[in-house]
């Protein structure tokens, strides 16, 4: 088994609770890459103490995958721009879901989560990487739009202070016309929480804050106020297995009820709180 480099906490718990899921018999997440990966890692996944039943990461990345399908079935030649993608398996997902062979991937992330990707997964000629900050904007240099750019920030943004997440989409809306751009918020109040440290550690412990939130009213606005924006959709979760992931989020989709009953899921389960795509003027 291979030692983990220093990597955060963040990618190593989307990865388990993405492998742990594919496991199930009843699995709502098909993701061999994932299972391959954590076999392969000499680390103590126990440590996080997560439940064996923990699908608001998989419906996220099913979530994200759902996304991305979409555009590159308009876009085939498209390059997916993966923001912070840690230890995500999202590239193989949709290379095995019939999408061609002519789309492009990128992933921008800090030069350890590079180098334990680069270590651990298999090559593809198609994919490559920008060792560096989200927030170094030279990444964008790497990306041929002509063909169309969609922008993943899975579970990125709210680990970015609120200047640095609106600067970041700002600058996306701005280099990449006809473009689209996905990423997930937690509740509003998570972001209130972060920006008082001694109450964050009470009840967080030291995991990484999460000062950037917004609500559905305040992302709605970012077409008003953000140039380069022409649309923002709020999204769906897709269905998941049981009462509550299967039955009643699905039912009570656009009914008075949804909103309120989001925003109780996303404070048990924060992943899934708010989805939100972009799209960019063309």
């Amino acid at each position: 088994m291979t030692d983990v480099m220093p990597v955060t906490d963040t990618a190593l718990v989307t990865l388990w609770c993405r492998a742990s899921e594919a496991r199930r018999a009843d699995a709502i997440v098909d993701d061999p890459m994932a299972i391959r990966l954590v076999d392969s890692m000499d680390y103590d996944f126990s440590k996080f103490k997560l439940s064996a039943d923990r699908q608001d990461l998989a419906l996220r990345a099913l979530a994200f995958d759902t996304g991305a399908r979409r555009y590159l079935s308009a876009h085939p030649k498209a390059t997916i721009v993966a923001l912070g993608e840690g230890l995500q398996t999202s590239f193989w997902r949709l290379d095995a879901a019939g999408l061609g062979s002519e789309f492009r991937w990128l992933t921008v992330d800090f030069p350890p989560n590079i180098a334990l990707r680069e270590q651990l997964l298999p090559r593809s000629a198609r994919m490559s990487a920008a060792a560096q900050s989200v927030l170094d904007f030279t990444w964008m240099d790497q990306v041929n739009a002509q063909d169309g750019v969609f922008i993943t920030a899975e579970g990125l943004l709210p680990y970015l202070e609120p200047s640095e997440a609106l600067d970041l989409i700002s600058e996306c809306a701005q280099r990449f016309p006809g473009g689209q751009m996905m990423f997930d918020l937690p509740p509003k109040v998570q972001a209130l929480l972060a920006a008082r440290p001694r109450l964050w550690t009470v009840l967080r412990g030291d995991w990484p804050r999460t000062p950037f939130s917004l609500t559905v009213r305040e992302l709605a606005e970012l077409a008003d106020t953000v140039p380069g924006i022409r649309a923002v959709h709020d999204l769906p979760l897709p269905r998941g297995r049981g009462p509550l992931f299967d039955t009643l989020l699905s039912k009570t989709q656009g009914l008075p009820i949804d909103r309120p009953l989001r925003r109780w899921v996303g404070m048990n389960w924060p992943t899934i709180a708010t989805l939100t795509l972009l799209e960019f003027d063309s």
